[in-house]
């Protein structure tokens, strides 16, 4: 006779599994718009500008949080409710710190001269940052509920609030992974 128990926890949570494709979606919609960019500039008329450095600090920023967000997550479990509740916030305020920095970026590219619209080379940096900026957005708001539940619910470790929890540090990991991408994706290119 089989332990039918052992098979269901082997399995994915059908939650994580919807994440899971919904991650894999913005990584082709994202492998899409980054061979979009190759192509045009293959074309020709593209305008070589340096990538403004504080998308460098973006990025540091950016890991940082997941770092932030890992151990919170292990403070969770271990029950250190402080440092959980501490390094969910900081978490929290590192991503809204990025899409500040994105901002600033964009300036600095205005700086230069390099508006939305004025090449496709500069259009295709807005495209990708903002898009990104906005998924980064939805994890903001992942994590701005795990924060209303780390605060306003009593500590407990549950199944339900564990997996909460793991789902958003999957997501908020995955958007960190794909700024990595884009960065270096930019950075490759005008190396080239």
């Amino acid at each position: 006779m089989t332990d039918d128990t052992s098979f269901s926890r082997s399995k994915i949570h059908p939650k994580k599994f919807a994440l899971l494709v919904s991650c894999a979606s913005v990584v082709m919609l994202f492998a899409a718009l980054t061979s979009a960019y190759v192509v045009r500039q293959a074309a020709g008329n593209w305008l070589e500008f340096p990538l403004p450095s504080v998308f460098w600090v973006s990025t540091i920023t950016l890991i940082v949080s997941s770092f932030t967000l890992h151990f919170s997550y292990k403070s969770f479990l271990s029950g250190n409710a402080v440092v959980y509740r501490g390094l969910l916030l900081l978490s929290f305020l590192l991503g809204i710190l990025f899409i500040y920095l994105q901002y600033k970026g964009w300036n600095a590219l205005v700086d230069i001269g390099v508006e939305l619209g004025t090449n496709p080379s500069g259009s295709f940096l807005y495209v990708l940052s903002a898009l990104h900026a906005a998924h980064i957005l939805g994890g903001l708001a992942a994590l701005f509920i795990a924060i209303l539940h780390a605060f306003i619910l009593p500590y407990e470790v549950t199944e339900k609030r564990k997996l909460r929890f793991e789902m958003t540090q999957i997501y908020w990991h995955f958007v960190d992974l794909l700024w990595i991408y884009l960065i270096v994706f930019l950075w490759l290119q005008q190396q080239s």
